[in-house]
């Protein structure tokens, strides 16, 4: 319980009690004939009196038979009173006030003697030594009691029946069963045996028909393969015949588009200068360009000896003529 502050209040703060507000039950003034005639009005439709609940069925029902519901509705209105009665206890019980600014409550014991708590529960180990269990002594064999009187009485030989004259009925009933018997098992007997004898043909007919359909299904799966395999040969053949062919036709216009591309190409390629004579070549490339060198240094030396011969011959000519005019002048 919280009591810190009903203990610790302050003395200059007004004590102000406050509840949650609740709607007014509407009651009839005393003398008004008006409101007791008029039905009491209910904010559920499930608590008015007026309307039935449950089965109609029992409004059509007798009086007796019609108690057991009215008492359930007792019980139901009763129980209902209680919780709200609960309810009403609940809602009208004092809260304690929350605590004021810079304090809070606390738990304390209220009780007369004080006790320490805590979260450890004490525990002790204690030890005791039992008696062995002694084996139970066998139940004794249940035998039920004797009731009723002991009387005897004495019988002599042939005063009930007669054995040979009264066993006879039963020796041939029975000798009659065992004969009946015999001969149904012997008919069973034979009956199985034929039953046999037909599953054995029945058995060995349908071995023959399985083998006759494996035969014929390996027959049928040998042609469907023979089939196959001719047809992928037929294929193939067609296949290398078309290869062939168009070979052929590759091979004969390779041969027409390559007999004038042959000459052309080769002398596309000898005037380019890929194709050529390798001693033409070395003559053009090296004896040639040589003998011309040569020629033309030759000729440069015949025109130099020609001018210095000129040269040579314009000097003696004109030393000559010089001479020759020197020579005549003293004459003249």
């Amino acid at each position: 319980m919280s009591f810190a502050s009903r203990n610790h209040r302050d003395p200059n703060v007004t004590y102000t009690f406050s509840s949650r507000p609740r709607p007014v039950d509407s009651r009839s003034r005393h003398g008004d004939p008006a409101a007791e005639r008029s039905p009491p009005r209910y904010g559920n439709i499930m608590y008015d009196r007026r309307v039935v609940r449950g089965n109609t069925y029992a409004q059509h029902l007798t009086p007796a038979t019609a108690q057991p519901d009215t008492a359930e509705a007792q019980r139901q209105q009763a129980v209902r009173r209680a919780v709200a009665r609960r309810r009403a206890r609940e809602r009208s019980r004092p809260v304690t006030p929350a605590a004021l600014q810079g304090r809070k409550h606390v738990d304390m014991q209220t009780d007369l003697y004080l006790e320490e708590l805590s979260n450890i529960v004490t525990a002790a180990d204690i030890e005791c030594q039992t008696d062995p269990f002694l084996d139970r002594p066998a139940s004794p064999l249940f035998i039920p009691a004797k009731s009723g009187k002991d009387v005897g009485t004495q019988i002599e030989e042939g005063e009930l029946f007669y054995f040979d004259w009264e066993v006879q009925p039963v020796l041939e009933v029975l000798v009659g069963k065992t004969v009946e018997q015999s001969l149904l098992e012997v008919m069973e007997e034979e009956e199985l045996a034929c039953l046999r004898a037909q599953q054995r043909a029945l058995q060995e007919l349908r071995n023959n028909e399985l083998a006759e359909v494996q035969r014929l299904q390996e027959q049928e799966r040998r042609r469907r393969e023979e089939k196959v395999r001719r047809m992928t040969q037929q294929k193939q053949a067609l296949k290398e015949q078309q290869e062939v062919a168009e070979k052929v036709a590759a091979r004969a216009f390779t041969r027409r588009h390559l007999a004038d591309l042959r000459s052309a190409a080769f002398a596309s390629l000898r005037t380019c200068g890929f194709l050529y004579n390798p001693v033409e070549r070395d003559i053009e490339t090296n004896f040639l360009p040589w003998l011309l060198e040569e020629v033309k240094e030759r000729l440069e030396e015949r025109e130099a000896a020609r001018a210095l011969l000129d040269a040579l011959i314009r000097d003696v000519t004109q030393k000559r003529l010089t001479t020759s005019e020197e020579a005549t002048q003293p004459e003249a």
